[in-house]
């Protein structure tokens, strides 16, 4: 395979990214990444369509997203370097594919910082009026964006922090939730399972698992730190597994406690309404240590989220898809993407202007995309290449990723005409920029040697 030679690689090859975070590290990135109070932004929605049965909905969506956690534990385990989805189908499908599955993942890590500081904005201008919602976003970026040219030991630390915000305020919930169902007239604990009869049937269900399945994205996050990761062979795929899980059991847990202390599947304004579970819950308490608690994940989450999205710019241009001398360059004293991060918070600053709905009908494409591509990475590599059939293997590298595959494909149904539109625009985009970079597609997609 063809590689650029070494006379056109940077003067700072020899710095590397930091190898500091274990498996816990790792979970944390991932979880914060989520936000475990993340099941509170489509409360409303989601019970709405499954008439109450939104803790079913998340149990759907667990399952579902197990399939694909592994198999980007299993493409972690083989090629454990930056990149994600982008390094692990251009190795399995060849530079072309590569390029293309991280031009469109990028689709997704670069808004998604920008819906975070939408929420910020959007939560603390509702506390504090008399300030603009555009100033906490600013203000929030311009956080954000220091952290993380600090280096990735700043971005672990402070996630701490955060996770421990969002941690306490969930055990708070759970006790004065507890405290409430011991009261005369207290709902009762199959509700939440069987709803309300307002939606029933499984296809409710499955139309709000489809929302909910980008409440999983903490994985993904989780194998774009694999240069920055202890063992990285080891500890990656055990992280990607761990956060899938310890999310998905927090979502089922918050959504089943939500409904008992609210047995309501209508609201009187849906994207609220987690207001109205904790004002019945707890008071203005509870209201303004959830806005609190919030904010902070949603902090953490845009932080997390422009990291991963950082070293995803930084091993494109480290491959010389994008320029190298910019994008592959690491800051000698932090460690650290600086040029990607910049680009990120660039970007970014669209929240000053865009609206939350706009940007959240947009982000499902990149992510699909990525979800499709690592599922038929993990066949092809393991199954076709490697040519691993025997027995349970069968199993592993066939079955499981094109389960994981196929229910990719059926989510591509719920996404929004405005999401395939840019999506598909996104991809043109990366093709002529592709066409640009191999001189119309004569010379081969450059790549790092170091992903032999």
């Amino acid at each position: 395979m063809n590689t650029p030679s070494t006379s056109t690689a940077p003067p700072t090859d020899a710095i590397s990214l930091r190898r500091a975070l274990g498996t816990p590290s790792l979970v944390l990135l991932g979880l914060v990444y989520m936000v475990p109070l993340t099941i509170f932004t489509t409360y409303g929605i989601v019970t709405e369509i499954t008439g109450g049965r939104l803790p079913v909905a998340y149990a759907v969506t667990l399952a579902a997203m197990l399939s694909t956690a592994r198999s980007y534990g299993r493409m972690a385990r083989a090629f454990p370097v930056a990149g994600s989805a982008y390094a692990y189908s251009r190795q399995a499908f060849g530079g072309p594919v590569g390029f293309l599955t991280g031009w469109t993942l990028m689709l997704d890590y670069l808004l998604l910082p920008m819906i975070n500081y939408l929420v910020i904005g959007i939560y603390l201008n509702a506390a504090f009026p008399a300030v603009p919602g555009w100033v906490f976003a600013l203000a929030s970026i311009a956080l954000v964006t220091a952290l993380n040219l600090f280096g990735i030991v700043t971005v672990a630390r402070t996630n701490y922090l955060i996770i421990g915000v969002q941690a306490l305020f969930i055990v708070v919930f759970v006790v004065i939730a507890c405290i409430a169902l011991g009261s005369p007239g207290a709902a009762d604990p199959l509700d939440p399972i069987v709803g309300d009869g307002s939606a029933p049937g499984l296809f409710p269900v499955l139309s709000g698992a489809a929302i909910l399945c980008l409440s999983f994205l903490g994985f993904d996050a989780v194998s774009t730190f694999s240069e920055e990761a202890k063992d990285s062979r080891r500890v990656v795929p055990r992280a990607i597994m761990q956060t899938t899980i310890i999310a998905g059991v927090l979502f089922i847990g918050l959504a089943y406690l939500s409904y008992l202390v609210y047995p309501h599947s209508t609201f009187s304004d849906v994207d609220s309404a987690s207001v109205e579970v904790m004002q019945h819950a707890g008071g203005a308490f509870l209201t303004a240590f959830f806005t609190a608690a919030y904010v902070a994940g949603a902090l953490g989450s845009a932080l997390t989220s422009q990291a991963a999205v950082s070293r995803i710019i930084y091993a494109m241009g480290r491959d010389g898809v994008l320029p190298r001398r910019i994008f592959g360059w690491l800051s000698p004293r932090w460690k650290s993407p600086v040029a990607g991060i910049v680009v990120t918070s660039v970007v970014a600053l669209l929240a000053l202007v865009l609206d939350l709905t706009t940007v959240s009908s947009l982000i499902s494409f990149g992510a699909l995309a990525a979800f499709s591509l690592v599922n038929l990475s993990v066949i092809k590599h393991y199954f076709i290449d490697q040519r691993e059939r025997s027995g349970s293997e069968v199993f592993g590298n066939l079955l499981v990723p094109g389960a994981g595959f196929l229910i990719t494909v059926w989510l591509w149904t719920s996404l929004s005409p405005l999401a395939l539109v840019v999506g598909i625009g996104c991809c043109v985009l990366g093709v002529i920029w592709l066409a640009f970079v191999t001189r119309g597609f004569r010379a081969p997609t450059p790549q790092f040697e170091g992903l032999h």
